[in-house]
């Protein structure tokens, strides 16, 4: 079985001779330092996923540097903390409907679209040459991440409960970016592509920023615009990230579109694998599930090839591919995550033997 097949039949629930194996295939299973992970290591630990695109983001005249404070497209204002870009302004904070509606955004326009011919010869070139599921990374930020961004999350989560009006306002700002965007970029990629993928945390680790309810009014029916547009310029399956505890959420999800869930964020309220493959193990694909906070941080390369097999046991090969929960930090030895691979290899040599 071949990468791109073995994907495709994880995805769509159908025999399989392993779960998919992801490192560095998605935004959400990056290390910080790329240059550990060669090919030679993705080949050597059976990788299938090889990532491709980025998000292109125009210059507006947002754009500058004041101080120690840099500001992007959108006008958020940022200060570099441990080595990350913290957010420190938000530009919509506290405004009324007319300045946000008049608040300079990008144009979709405005992009150098020779970057995104280059993602697409680069996705040719995997589709073409290789096995390998090509995976895109998205190429917008979602309409609940953005709000909480640009009025700051106290602010944006007091309007989605008092001020809807606002909210859809902005929304339908954000989604008329979002769709030009997706036309471009996925006019170009969407033919060689196996998967995309999309980010917008809608859950915190003990519950869900939002009843399902207000999910379903205020944030749903951009998001699943988003979703079904996405789809008329690519047959490509819908990956959707978000961290947290969203097992409520998850119907909604599947009506949305979404195809694979990531990343199953271990100690999370409600998100036990077994609960997971229990109720949506037929109708979801989960990405993710190996612990990032305390299993790859503070456990033997031992203790970590133990949880994996436990992990794959009850996942099982259809609906599910093995990866980190997130990005691995600096702070992680790297045996420990070579441990999760040799586990994994370890698991299915004595279940097919």
């Amino acid at each position: 079985m071949t990468h791109r097949e073995r994907f495709f039949n994880v995805v769509t629930h159908q025999k399989s001779d392993r779960a998919v194996f992801d490192l560095c295939g998605c935004p959400q299973t990056q290390i910080y330092n790329p240059s550990l992970i060669t090919e030679d290591f993705l080949i050597k630990y059976e990788i299938d996923t090889r990532i491709v695109g980025g998000m292109p983001t125009p210059q507006t005249k947002n754009n500058r540097i004041e101080g120690d404070i840099g500001y992007d497209s959108y006008g958020i204002g940022y200060k570099r903390l441990n080595g990350y870009s913290e957010i420190c302004v938000n530009p919509l904070r506290d405004k009324n409907i007319d300045e946000i509606l008049s608040h300079p955004m990008p144009d979709a326009e405005n992009i150098d679209i020779s970057i995104i011919k280059k993602w697409a010869e680069k996705a040719e070139y995997l589709h073409k040459n290789t096995d390998f599921a090509v995976i895109a990374e998205h190429p917008v930020l979602g309409v609940f991440e953005l709000g909480c961004w640009m009025f700051g999350f106290d602010d944006y989560l007091y309007r989605l409960a008092a001020e809807p009006e606002t909210v859809h306002a902005f929304s339908e700002k954000i989604l008329k970016y979002q769709k030009r965007m997706i036309e471009l970029y996925y006019g170009e990629l969407g033919r060689f592509i196996d998967c995309t993928t999309s980010g917008d945390d809608f859950g915190t680790q003990t519950g869900m920023f939002m009843s399902c309810k207000m999910f379903n009014d205020l944030i749903k029916p951009y998001f699943k615009e988003r979703i079904g547009y996405t789809k008329k310029y690519t047959n490509a399956f819908y990956q959707h990230h978000t961290c947290g505890s969203v097992f409520e959420l998850i119907p909604s999800l599947i009506d949305c579109g979404v195809d694979i869930l990531n990343p199953i964020q271990p100690g999370t309220y409600q998100m036990e694998p077994e609960r997971l493959k229990q109720n949506y193990g037929n109708d979801m694909t989960f990405w993710g599930g190996i612990d990032t906070q305390h299993l790859l941080l503070e456990k033997t390369a031992e203790e970590i090839k133990t949880e994996v097999k436990r992990i794959l046991s009850i996942m099982g090969e259809e609906g599910y591919i093995l990866a980190p929960a997130h990005n691995i930090q600096p702070d992680i030895p790297f045996e420990n995550l070579e441990a999760v691979y040799i586990g994994a290899a370890e698991y299915y040599k004595e279940k097919w033997k």
